[in-house]
């Protein structure tokens, strides 16, 4: 069987390797996603030499433009470089084994099957030669291409073997399945379980790389399933597992919010690819298991989840090594206010209300009602689409308000320095008083968000507090 390769940066490479005389294969994710007839966004190329990547790389590299600076791994073997929009990455054949204790393996050169053995998954160990004699022929030794049609995934070789050498490779075959939407195959699923423990020698850092692949999936609940399942997410992210499960007292449960919150995730997942915005939804709820009461009159409760969620936000980020910057500041944010225009929903939406929710989620609104309209959940139609409907109406009024008030991100038209200079005052409590008076009175609409009215307000305050005005400041 032959692939057809129609693409210059191909025939270009095919010149090289059968100048020198080497056998050189395209391997792994690229060949995939050819089967598959997928996107190849990145433009990652793998090719397996058999020899020197390195030295093959510095020839293809010359060959197709002198310029091109050539990256060299000496200590993996390897070398890349960047041609356009492809991303090209040599290796040498090679066959590995591995210590209980690491990920990283002791390498030694092999042939292209000893290659193709080290590869996680059949799918991903499918290879197209290079030299020009066999050019597009196909090579698949473990049956990937019928994986591929089945829609599974399965190990080359026996999958203890596999995940035990590589644990990270449990996270890959789950990121796949939801990727792919295919089934992990049952004894490769089994070896995940059985082994999960041994994802604790993995370093976070490709842990999360995972995660956020996952997250960023078409549906990613297939994903967090498939951990939850195999117990791979009580020991990488325990307080997102501690989320499952129903308890119930006097007859009255509650929601399994482990559930709610990866069907908010998919919900939200539909109209946008801003990760962060789908990690805010994956965590509204995290605070919920530590904010959990039941009382006989009214149920069960989980007041002040949302702060608490926030404030757990900083000690999940800094030990899943996730950015602590804004990014984080930014889902924090959402988490702190994802029930507010729920509230406003279910209340008369006030002016003074959607001021407030305005000058607090500035430019996140659009991404907190998003958030909100996600977190409708409930199989009970009539009930989903009167919330709904009462967030188009809440909308409504931010637009309003908006344009009428421009309070989004505003500042209070008056600052510190004028009160400071108004009052000829030292900075103190007294500045901290009236700026804060001002900006009420604007949010709840005492008075306009304008210089004028403010400065008046600022001169009556000041007058309460027994402040007198410096003479040149009167008008």
């Amino acid at each position: 069987m032959k692939i057809c390769l129609n693409n210059k940066i191909f025939n270009l490479l095919s010149d090289v390797v059968t100048d020198e005389n080497v056998q050189a294969f395209v391997i792994g994710g690229w060949v995939r996603d050819c089967i598959l007839k997928r996107d190849h966004p990145e433009k990652d190329i793998d090719i397996v030499v058999l020899g020197s990547g390195i030295n093959i790389a510095r020839k293809c590299a010359k060959r197709i433009d002198k310029n091109i600076k050539v990256s060299v791994f000496k200590n993996f073997g390897t070398a890349m470089f960047r041609w356009k929009d492809y991303e090209i990455e040599f290796v040498g054949a090679r066959k590995e084994s591995y210590d209980r204790g690491s990920r990283k393996p002791f390498v030694e050169s092999g042939t292209l099957e000893d290659d193709q053995k080290r590869r996680d998954f059949t799918i991903n160990a499918l290879a197209i030669c290079l030299n020009r004699d066999r050019f597009g022929e196909f090579l698949d030794p473990f049956g990937g291409m019928l994986d591929i049609e089945n829609k599974i995934i399965r190990t080359p070789l026996e999958p203890d073997q596999t995940f035990s050498d590589d644990p990270l490779r449990m996270m890959r075959a789950i990121r796949f399945a939801a990727q792919l939407d295919f089934t992990i195959e049952k004894h490769t699923l089994k070896s995940i379980s059985e082994n999960a423990s041994r994802i604790s020698i993995v370093s976070q850092e490709r842990i999360v790389t995972e995660l956020n692949k996952i997250i960023m999936c078409v549906r990613p609940s297939t994903g967090f399933n498939l951990l939850e399942k195999t117990g791979l997410l009580a020991i990488i992210f325990p307080e997102l597992d501690n989320l499952k499960g129903v308890d119930k007292k006097e007859g009255k449960g509650h929601k399994d919010n482990f559930i709610h919150s990866i069907k908010v995730l998919d919900n939200i997942s539909l109209h946008t690819d801003n990760l962060w915005l789908r990690w805010a939804a994956l965590l509204h709820d995290i605070a919920k298991p530590v904010t959990k009461k039941y009382s006989a009159e009214t149920g069960w409760s989980f007041h002040g989840h949302e702060f608490i969620g926030s404030k757990m936000i900083s000690d999940i980020f800094r030990k899943l090594k996730l950015p602590l910057n804004e990014k984080m500041k930014y889902v924090q944010k959402l988490v702190s206010l994802h029930l507010r225009p729920i509230v406003l929903s279910q209340e008369e939406v006030t002016d003074s209300a959607v001021r407030r929710l305005l000058f607090e989620a500035g430019d996140d609104i659009d991404d907190l009602m998003m958030l909100c309209e996600a977190d409708i959940t409930s199989k009970d139609e009539v009930k989903k689409a009167k919330h709904l409907e009462n967030f188009k109406y809440v909308r409504t009024k931010l637009k309003e308000i908006e344009e009428k008030d421009a309070i989004r991100n505003f500042q209070p038209p008056v600052d510190g320095q004028e009160i400071i200079s108004t009052f000829g005052i030292k900075p103190g409590k007294e500045v901290g008083i009236i700026k804060n008076a001002i900006r009420e009175a604007i949010l709840d609409g005492i008075i306009l968000n304008s210089h004028e009215d403010a400065r008046k307000l600022m001169i009556r305050k000041g007058k309460e507090l027994g402040l007198t005005l410096k003479k040149r400041s009167i008008s």
